[in-house]
């Protein structure tokens, strides 16, 4: 009765499906080496039994901020393992949206057991001021989303975790994360503004695709069967994903691949993600693709002729050579009784055709060869509608 579910599960493609949820933390972060370390100079004063850090981390979606903060925490754990203890108190501000939950959860992270219910503002800070000196632990408060928190509730709950330590003996018991897409340094008031700094102050940038490219990588290697992937398919994910530079977006073009994969399997069906996989019609997908196909209806006949041999190629293969378009251009111009253009102009017209961002071009190597060349892939459209398209329009644009 229940057949069809016996694919859940049947790891045809997907081994570890975990690897592939946005919230897994990976062993290494890949793309954000520069940034890791401007990070970890801000904290060097951790190393000292009283240092104490705070850091402001702000970027667009998906550029990896948060993951950035929970690697470098994990990691400075260890670093410092035997040396100082820490711990820390990650909290979403979505969440926990005013400043009384923020330092309920802060005080719950620490010490699970501790009541938090009725007490005052002041009197969680004093439980946990009591704590931190009792157990000789830096506490590193990581606030994710802050923004949320400030809107509702202000900066009072940061002004007082900074001032965590005045009239004590000994400082250096807090350090301060905040993480945000918006630029919160604005609306902070002068005396919080003054202890964070504005040099610590870090912009994450979106993602280029050669560091969507290496999240892709990875995730493949951790979630996927082993020869299930290619390096060619894993490019083409990361450029699907590049106009956005969000690593989510990278990672679930590589989920949406791999089920649509595993979907299909049978005993014909070879195990390895192909361009269908990849061009499988979603909702997501024909926002971004059959609503766009009109792009090319402005080029000349040449540039379809040249845009209609890549598509035929790209239907099946993630990428092609100059050399592959020139071949197959002089067959589609052969198809359509048309004398082929010279390679400088095939050329320009290939450029003016990634200019409307139909394809995107890269300089690698030659398959199976020595030397570079320029490869060309389609990763924003369906080159199987895009050609049908040019067929419709092209015996029209050339009889002008």
């Amino acid at each position: 009765m229940a057949d069809y579910l016996d694919r859940i599960g049947a790891g045809f493609i997907i081994a570890h499906p975990e690897f592939l949820d946005y919230d897994h933390v990976p062993e290494e972060l890949v793309g954000r080496e520069d940034i890791q370390s401007e990070l970890a100079s801000k904290f060097s004063a951790l190393a000292s039994p009283q240092g104490a850090a705070r850091a402001v981390i702000t970027g667009p979606v998906g550029s990896g901020k948060t993951v950035l903060a929970k690697t470098f925490c994990r990691d400075l754990q260890r670093h410092l393992s035997g040396k100082r203890e820490l711990k820390v108190a990650h909290i979403n501000c979505r969440n926990a949206s005013t400043s009384m939950r923020v330092a309920q959860r802060i005080l719950h992270q620490f010490d699970p057991g501790h009541p938090d219910r009725g007490l005052s503002m002041g009197e969680l800070l004093l439980s946990l001021r009591k704590m931190l000196r009792r157990t000789s632990t830096h506490l590193i408060i990581v606030l994710d989303e802050v923004d949320h928190m400030l809107r509702r509730s202000g900066d009072e709950l940061l002004y007082q975790l900074l001032r965590i330590d005045e009239d004590q003996e000994g400082t250096g018991s807090v350090s301060i994360i905040l993480i945000s897409q918006e630029q919160v340094l604005d609306v902070l008031e002068t005396a919080v503004l003054s202890k964070f700094g504005q040099s610590n102050h870090l912009r994450i940038p979106s993602y280029d695709v050669n560091g969507l490219e290496a999240i892709i990588r990875q995730r493949a290697k951790a979630a996927l069967v082993a020869g299930t992937w290619t390096d060619g398919i894993l490019r083409l994910l990361a450029e699907k994903a590049a106009p956005g530079g969000d690593a989510r977006r990278g990672i679930e073009f590589l989920a949406s691949a791999a089920e649509r994969c595993e979907f299909r399997q049978d005993e014909h069906s070879i195990k390895e993600i192909s361009i269908d996989d990849i061009n499988a019609l979603n909702d997501t997908l024909a926002v971004d693709t059959i609503t766009k196909l009109e792009i090319v209806d402005d080029l000349s006949g040449q540039e379809m002729l040249a845009l209609l041999a890549m598509c035929r190629r790209l239907k099946t293969e993630e990428s092609m050579t100059m050399g592959d378009v020139e071949k197959l251009y002089t067959v589609v111009c052969e198809e359509y009784e048309q004398r082929p253009k010279s390679h400088t102009t095939l050329w320009k017209y290939i450029k003016a055709i990634e200019v409307q961002g139909v394809i995107e071009s890269r300089v690698a190597t030659v398959p199976g060869g020595r030397g570079r060349t320029t490869h060309m892939s389609m990763p924003h459209f369906l080159p199987a509608d895009l050609a049908s398209r040019l067929e419709l329009l092209l015996p029209k644009r050339l009889r002008r």
